[in-house]
């Protein structure tokens, strides 16, 4: 019996101390010397090519910070584009090391499909794209109308609950995503968009007359929006958990892309310093260098910066943080101290 405890707790060891151990995904990534990202085919504000063919967007800049983190150049990204039908699939087919791809957090798709939700990039919710004449102000009010749904969305599962739960009946326009959705509705194939606000602000910006469509202000919906990974590799699980919480926490303590040297080279604070790797190496325990934090801050700057040129208001979108904020200012934006 002692001895069957003793190999018990000999199998338990490599779980239980500091530092995570490398798996395949981990492996893989150090030895090709590159991060293969899933993301959207093109959402503006999130995953997108410019006219010069350069991906652009939040999810983008996360990539390119896990790049600078774990390899020390945020352009060691390739950005494999993916549908909503496709998006799983691909990672858990391993075609992908992480999925970035404006993708809702639940609890099937955390524990049924194999992979992990990590951490929130985004906070959303549910609501209806209409037309500024139509009278309609709420759900109650799209009776009869059609609707423009990407199929196996959880928005698609959102707007039937909804609209069925409250009698309201409607017909479905299936579309694959943005351009087909942009397309129907100026084609008049269907009068409402239905999708996470943040999309209908981008469907709204996309289509030729802006002005004549609205976003209903109520939330129907909950969506938590973030990187997923496949299961079995914990290392690269908190790699990239870690790289979120480190672009959160950059913010709150003012450290940008513009000031990340100096405040390295001169900053007396701890939680300053740890960060940036001048003391304690946070980064040793997740199998980085000390200085993995300040690489990807340099590169990509801290999470406002990122959602400001992307999305807020240095972008076309011009969206507010809202529950995207920091915590301490009404959002919901909340690291776990990097002690």
């Amino acid at each position: 019996m002692r001895r069957l405890l003793a190999t018990m707790l000999l199998g338990l060891l490599p779980l239980l101390g500091g530092q995570a151990r490398a798996g395949q995904v981990f492996d893989n990534i150090k030895a090709r010397n590159s991060i293969t990202c899933g993301v959207n085919p093109g959402l503006h504000g999130f995953a997108r090519r410019d006219p010069d063919g350069v991906w652009r967007g939040l999810e983008v800049d996360f990539c390119h910070a896990l790049a600078a983190a774990v390899i020390g150049d945020p352009t060691r990204v390739r950005f494999v584009p993916l549908t909503a039908a496709q998006r799983f699939t691909a990672l858990q087919n391993g075609e992908v090391d992480v999925l970035v791809r404006n993708t809702s957090f639940n609890l099937t798709r955390d524990v049924d499909m194999g992979l992990r939700a990590v951490v929130p990039l985004f906070f959303d919710g549910h609501s209806f794209l209409v037309r500024t004449d139509s009278g309609i102000t709420s759900s109650r009010g799209l009776d009869g109308q059609s609707i423009c749904l990407i199929p196996g969305t959880t928005n698609e599962e959102t707007t039937r609950e909804v609209l069925r739960g409250n009698g309201v009946f409607f017909t479905v326009v299936p579309v694959s995503g943005l351009e087909e959705a942009v397309a129907a509705i100026g084609a008049d194939r269907c009068q409402v968009g239905a999708a996470d606000a943040s999309q209908l602000a981008v469907l709204r910006f996309t289509l030729p007359n802006p002005e004549n469509f609205r976003i209903l202000p109520q939330r129907y919906s909950r969506e938590v929006l973030g990187p997923l990974v496949r299961r079995g590799d914990e290392q690269w699980f908190q790699v990239v958990r870690w790289t979120a919480m480190a672009l959160v926490e950059a913010e709150e303590l003012g450290i940008t892309q513009a000031n990340a040297e100096p405040m390295l080279r001169d900053s007396k604070l701890p939680s300053i310093r740890r960060l940036l790797g001048a003391q304690d190496q946070m980064g040793k325990d997740l199998g980085l260098s000390p200085d993995w934090a300040y690489r990807m801050l340099r590169s990509v700057g801290n999470y406002g910066e990122i959602f400001d040129r992307n999305l807020g208001a240095g972008s076309p979108l011009k969206l507010e943080r809202g529950l995207n904020g920091q915590w301490s200012k009404g959002g919901l934006m909340y690291a776990w101290p990097l002690r």
